[in-house]
């Protein structure tokens, strides 16, 4: 079991950049692969990108090139560097762990066991 509390989101301008971070707390001796997923007003969830066990990422299309995925396993923080960010990135971020091992894609994410609450992002045009 895990908890996952996210925090860093708010709101900022079309081009600007944002840092999420989740905090991991629990049985944090396991090794899990980690990721964040997004859902829009009225849209489907979206995942956004991946980190597995060894730290290899993958991330959605739509993001690739923008976001970075990384993480810091002594403090048990997950992050999600957001650059560019665009109207369309306007979205509650989650982030999400499991002991699935393996890499899989960005929307692996959405079949992890835990997701903590989410955090607002909003980017203006």
């Amino acid at each position: 079991q895990v908890h996952l509390v996210e925090s860093g989101g708010g709101l900022v301008q079309a081009g600007g950049s944002l840092k999420l971070s989740c905090t991991v707390s629990g049985n944090t001796d396991r090794r899990y692969s980690m990721g964040w997923f997004r859902r829009a007003s009225g849209e489907e969830r979206e995942g956004v990108a991946i980190i597995d066990h060894d730290g290899r990422t993958s991330y959605a299309d739509s993001v690739k090139g923008r976001f970075t995925i990384s993480k810091d396993n002594a403090k048990n923080i997950l992050y999600l560097q957001m650059n560019s960010l665009k109207p369309e990135d306007t979205a509650r971020y989650y982030c999400a762990a499991d002991d699935f091992y393996g890499l899989g894609n960005a929307a692996t994410v959405l079949y992890f066991e835990w997701s903590g609450q989410g955090i607002q992002v909003t980017v203006s045009s």
